[in-house]
Parts: structure tokens; C-alpha cells; sequence
């Protein structure tokens, strides 16, 4: 029984040196769930029932672990792609979102909630070929100057900018939820110009219905 588990944890991730990300995703997935799927047959002790337990839970790990889709994985790459060299952040998240933190250079400017044009081909090729059934967040970010009386509705006003530009490239309204942080969640230290240019900031966040949180 604990040469089942084992092997199929090892078949699992074998060669995941030179596995994509989501197909390393799959195989683990599927190694824990051929091992699930033995561990729960042999409390039968039936040789045969664990055998099959292992198949089935590997087929069941598999799909469970291979939540990060091809589409989300295209997109990622075409964003990465568009945003090359420019400090604009792409990155999956650990709950299986898409990422993509737009600091000042690219997004506001101070007291300024209107899109910058270099930012224009970064969401164009974010909206580009969405799934219906995506689901986008977008969240916008201030520095500290100011109070929070002009810092919570203008980081509201730059996540709405962002919003309707996206609504009027095909992206359904009803799909964007959209909120302000004012300055309450800076990356870097308010004490300095770069600091505050890194804080003042969208966050724009694409997730598949079964990966929402």
C-alpha cells in the first residue's frame, strides 16, 4: 500500500523541471490525489480497491490541482509581454489570480485620478479576449499626502477610471468590482518620492469563478 501512494506521488513530479507552471499544478495535484485515493482504499484491505483508489484520486488531483487555466496562463503571458521592461508587476497570486500592479510612472499622477496614455496599451491588452465568465477586481491606491477625506475617494475615483475604460473596450460593467484603499496599504515607505510614486498605484485582479475566494 505505501508502494502506491509512494509511487504515484513520485510519477507526480517527475520532470517537473521542465513542466509549465500549471502543468506542475496538475501533477502534484495528481500525486496527492493517487495517494489520497490508496491511503483511503487500504482501509478496506483490498489490494485491488486501493489500486483503484489510487486512479481514481489521481484523476480527481489531477483536475483539483490544475485550477490555474490555459486561459489564465495565455493572458498572463500577454501581459507580461506588453509590460516588459516597463515596472509594471504580472504575477499569479497563490488563490490563482492574475495580478497586475500599475505603479504611478504608468497610472497617476498626484491628486489625479484620469488614465495616463501609456497605460492605454496595457489595459487594451488586458481586456483583450476575456472569457465571460472572468471575473475583474480593481483596486486603487494613494500615497500619503493628503488626508483620508481626499485619499479614500480618490483612490475610489482611479480603480472607477480604470473600470469604465476597461467597460469601454467590451468588458461588462457587471464584471468589474472595483474598491479604494486611500493610503492605508502602501508598498513602499511614504518618506520618500519613489515610495510615494510606488503607492500611488491600481491594482487590477483576474480570477476564474472556482478560483474567486
Amino acid at each position: 500500500m505505501k508502494v502506491i501512494a509512494l509511487t504515484a506521488i513520485a510519477l507526480a513530479l517527475a520532470g517537473c523541471e521542465n513542466m509549465s507552471e500549471r502543468q506542475r499544478d496538475t501533477a502534484r495535484g495528481a500525486g496527492a490525489g493517487a495517494a489520497a485515493g490508496a491511503v483511503l482504499g487500504a482501509v478496506t484491505g483490498d489490494s485491488n480497491r486501493a489500486a483503484k483508489g489510487a486512479v481514481i484520486g489521481g484523476a480527481i488531483g489531477a483536475i483539483a490541482g490544475n485550477i490555474w487555466s490555459k486561459r489564465m496562463e495565455d493572458k498572463r503571458r500577454a501581459m507580461e509581454q506588453t509590460t516588459a521592461g516597463t515596472g509594471i508587476d504580472v504575477a499569479r497570486t497563490e488563490d490563482n489570480q492574475l495580478k497586475v500592479n500599475v505603479p504611478s510612472d504608468f497610472s497617476f499622477d498626484v491628486n489625479r485620478s484620469n488614465i495616463k496614455p501609456e497605460m492605454r496599451p496595457v489595459l487594451d491588452t488586458f481586456a483583450q479576449g476575456l472569457d465571460p465568465k472572468m471575473r475583474v477586481r480593481i483596486i486603487g491606491h494613494t500615497d500619503s499626502t493628503g488626508n483620508d477625506a481626499i485619499n479614500n475617494p480618490l483612490s475610489l475615483d482611479r480603480a472607477e477610471s480604470v473600470r469604465d475604460y476597461l467597460a469601454a473596450r467590451g468588458v461588462a460593467a457587471s464584471r468589474i468590482e472595483i474598491d479604494g484603499r486611500g493610503s492605508h496599504q502602501p508598498v513602499a515607505s511614504n518618506a520618500t518620492d519613489e515610495g510615494r510614486a510606488r503607492n500611488r498605484r491600481v491594482e487590477i485582479l483576474l480570477r476564474e469563478p472556482e478560483a474567486a475566494a
